[in-house]
């Protein structure tokens, strides 16, 4: 079954489906997507996209604060594990360091990335890390923290092999998102042929970061079938062994919610 683990769907241009997202959901399903995971990045927006997914068990959803903008607001005490207990929600994210987009001291993004760690493992839900240019700060405080008591998965994973080695050993999955079938991403496509098939997950990330065909448009859920032609072409199987494990590989990550 295709699976999108990493999609927004509150900030999809909704403008080909008449504006209606009911209409988008309907084409959604008719492209053979089963679940999609509808991530937070700010708690701003949250409970307006959680009542947005809300009518479909079909979305499952994350709380968590983006590391790119040091102006959101963030989390008071005990406030994301109290999010993270609706029966919808499966994780805490996105979560993690981007250095490539923040300039100056960046304490700030590995404090509340130490935050959103300590949250997870006190609710007991994996976590759903985002890491650009900064590798090793990223393990390093995974390993402080001991991201490894929930686990989670490494989002649109950009980075080698051994970076992806050193979150598997701390028990997290890898997602690989359109950027693996970019023309540019042949170093990214040898890694995505390397992870274990029990830790392999396939995302969008929309309404970002398009898959070819596609690239330079606003990504759907439905490319979600792009990315996993791709993956399955670099390991030598069909496109739909590939779906029938990343989407195995989600429910084992997140549970059951939603599962048809």
């Amino acid at each position: 079954m295709l699976v999108d683990s990493h999609c927004h769907l509150d900030r999809l241009d909704l403008a080909p489906f008449d504006g209606r997202f009911e209409r988008f959901m309907q084409v959604t399903e008719e492209a053979g997507v089963a679940h999609m995971l509808c991530v937070s990045i700010d708690l701003e927006s949250y409970p307006a996209m959680l009542a947005l997914v809300e009518p479909y068990p079909q979305i499952s959803v994350s709380v968590g604060i983006h590391p790119n903008d040091r102006d959101r607001r963030e989390a008071e005490a005990g406030e994301l594990e109290r999010l993270a207990q609706h029966p919808r929600n499966v994780a805490i994210g996105e979560t993690g360091l981007d250095y490539f987009r923040s300039e100056g001291d960046l304490e700030w993004q590995r404090n509340r990335f130490r935050y959103h760690i300590t949250a997870a493992r006190n609710c007991g839900k994996p976590l759903i890390i985002h890491t650009r240019a900064a590798r090793e700060d990223t393990i390093e405080i995974m390993r402080e923290e001991r991201a490894d008591d929930v686990g989670g998965v490494m989002h649109c994973f950009t980075e080698d092999w051994a970076m992806a080695k050193q979150a598997l050993d701390l028990g997290f999955y890898i997602s690989f998102s359109g950027i693996v079938t970019f023309n540019s991403a042949a170093d990214l496509r040898e890694v995505a042929a390397r992870v274990p098939a029990d830790r392999l997950l396939v995302e969008t990330d929309a309404p970002y970061l398009a898959p070819v065909p596609y690239r330079g448009k606003p990504n759907l859920p439905h490319y979600v079938g792009k990315v996993a032609e791709c993956v399955a072409q670099q390991r030598g199987i069909t496109s739909e062994q590939l779906a029938e494990i990343s989407g195995r590989n989600f429910f084992e990550l997140f549970g059951a919610v939603g599962r048809n």
